[in-house]
């Protein structure tokens, strides 16, 4: 298959022109499927159907809308059991070769899959992220401006991450996605609204003393104090709480250690 973009027929008619280098997927790379759609079903109240990708794969659904993804292949492509970002991209092979020119690492890829091509890689600081170069999740601009969902990157210096997401992503190609900066913050802005934010700071430490900066994926919710029960109650672990001027946060651990953090925005 072609690595460019294509618009499913019936779909909203996303182009390349709309979503490079925009966030267009969020995966779970899990050991256990049905385990972690019982974890899901129960905290984020997500139901599930098979993809297209095959039987270790399942796609999220949140009020009928397709929001995640979830495949058991952590064990099969030695890779850790985590939350991970896509973005889009017209060519995986090139980007791949972007980021290994620009300091980063490919560990796993590009992969062909019957949509497109795919690649698990990292940058220059360790923080892991996907690319895709295909066919995109049906009614996309819907998903992007709908799901509940954030991204965020941790890791020591944001302006050196702008730079290189900016270079391999091509963020500021014409057509593509742009970026601004907000409170020392870098925010990503994709047809006209952000989307993700890189922060400069110090990591939390990942076990011992070592500090892994990463793509923290953030997911909106009702109420976090019910989802955070929920979590313990099916096997997560809570690891912190806040609050901001924004909203609630909990970070919570699923029975496996994926990472992901649940939000309520404070009611106006």
């Amino acid at each position: 298959m072609s690595g460019k973009l294509i618009s499913r027929p019936g779909s909203d008619g996303a182009t390349s022109q709309h979503v490079l280098g925009s966030p267009c997927w969020v995966s779970l790379a899990a050991r256990d499927l049905s385990a972690s759609e019982a974890f899901y079903g129960a905290v984020l109240g997500w139901t599930f159907r098979a993809a297209a990708l095959g039987e270790k794969f399942s796609v999220a659904l949140a009020h009928g809308r397709a929001v995640a993804g979830i495949g058991a292949v952590a064990p099969a492509l030695k890779v850790p059991v985590a939350w991970t970002p896509y973005f889009a991209v017209a060519d995986a092979d090139v980007t791949a070769g972007r980021v290994i020119e620009r300091g980063g690492t490919v560990g796993v890829g590009p992969i062909a899959f019957p949509t497109g091509r795919a690649a698990l890689v990292s940058d220059r600081a360790g923080a892991v992220f996907g690319i895709w170069a295909g066919r995109l999740v049906r009614d996309f601009t819907q998903w992007r401006r709908s799901a509940p969902l954030w991204l965020r990157l941790i890791t020591v210096d944001a302006f050196d991450a702008a730079i290189f997401y900016g270079e391999v992503l091509e963020w500021t190609s014409p057509g593509c996605c742009d970026v601004r900066y907000e409170e020392g913050a870098v925010v990503l802005v994709c047809g006209g609204e952000p989307v993700a934010s890189l922060g400069g700071g110090t990591p939390e430490p990942a076990g011992g003393n070592a500090l892994r900066p990463h793509w923290q994926i953030r997911f909106t919710v009702d109420d976090t104090a019910e989802c955070a029960r929920a979590a313990v109650a099916n096997g997560g672990t809570i690891t912190g709480e806040a609050m901001d001027a924004e909203g609630d946060y909990v970070t919570v651990r699923d029975p496996e250690g994926a990472e992901l953090v649940l939000f309520t925005p404070h009611r106006a």
